[in-house]
């Protein structure tokens, strides 16, 4: 699929007003979620095809370093309990360093039970190639249901990074990933995923206090609604900042906030114990009434 600029994209709306009344609405929001009632709720990714659960835990809290710390057998304890509890959605990423934590975790489980996402900080197209086999084999599976590009920082991330971009296509189209997208950093790439209609998924920083985002919560959430309304699956992350800010009834506002939003389709959040997640379990379902 081509990279567009926004004016060709708005160009072709209009070109094709005709068929989208034979064929179904442009815009998702047409077509929107069931409303959430609970984390462990199955939810689709935009038009991608995908479904996972509301809630998914994180691995990546502090690069990864407070997951590292649980050992494998706090880890695994840990994962275990979030499938026990329904939770069905695991991230990952190369620069967190858990890819053998989360295989040994999920060893066993049935490969249909569980969606996992992770990243790569690749910049080149044979560097990205080399990560898809080697992140296969660190999380022993044929497949990869989401993979990133991890953290663009700049403005300009969608023409240069178009060599790496094809090779997430063409691992999709031989069905070695499920979902290509990215995660970014900053206001300028956020505001640059307006211009593409190249990724299945985006990750991105959301919370009421603007804690870790790209910008103001009031901004970042008007350019998601955006590229939700066009069939973008979006992903939350950073729901609780890097803290947790310090009171459930901070998290619960925070929770309030993004599934208030209707265009923030599931989230990741990294936990250490299964008393948070339970605790975050229970707040969703506060959050939703």
């Amino acid at each position: 699929m081509s990279t567009l600029t926004r004016r060709d994209f708005l160009a072709g709306l209009t070109a094709t007003a005709g068929v989208a009344t034979l064929a179904g609405p442009l815009t998702w929001a047409a077509e929107s979620q069931a409303k959430v009632k609970k984390g462990t709720d199955p939810v689709k990714l935009g038009r991608s095809g995908l479904e996972t659960t509301v809630l998914g835990i994180g691995t990546g809290t502090v690069s990864g370093s407070q997951q590292r710390a649980l050992g494998q057998q706090g880890f695994t304890k840990l994962v275990r309990h979030a499938l026990d509890r329904g939770i069905r959605y695991v991230d990952t990423a190369d620069s967190y360093k858990t890819h053998p934590m989360v295989c040994k975790a999920l060893q066993g489980v049935p490969r249909e039970k569980y969606f996992i996402q992770s990243k790569s900080g690749q910049k080149r197209a044979e560097g990205m190639k080399a990560d898809i086999e080697r992140f296969r084999k660190e999380l022993n599976t044929d497949y990869i249901d989401s993979l990133l590009m991890h953290a663009m920082f700049k403005g300009g991330w969608p023409t240069d990074m178009r060599p790496v971009m094809d090779v997430l296509r063409e691992a999709k189209e031989k069905g070695r990933i499920r979902a290509m997208g990215f995660s970014c950093h900053g206001w300028e790439p956020l505001e640059a995923s307006l211009e593409t209609d190249w990724p299945d998924v985006q990750l991105v920083r959301i919370n009421p206090f603007g804690d870790k985002m790209d910008g103001s919560p009031e901004k970042v959430a008007a350019v998601v609604k955006k590229v939700h309304e066009r069939g973008r699956g979006i992903i939350g992350m950073k729901i609780y900042g890097e803290t947790g800010f310090g009171s459930k009834e901070k998290r619960l506002e925070s929770l309030k906030y993004v599934l208030g939003l209707g265009c923030v389709d599931c989230f990741t959040i990294g936990f250490t114990s299964t008393e948070q997640l339970d605790e975050t379990l229970e707040l969703i379902e506060q959050a939703s009434a």
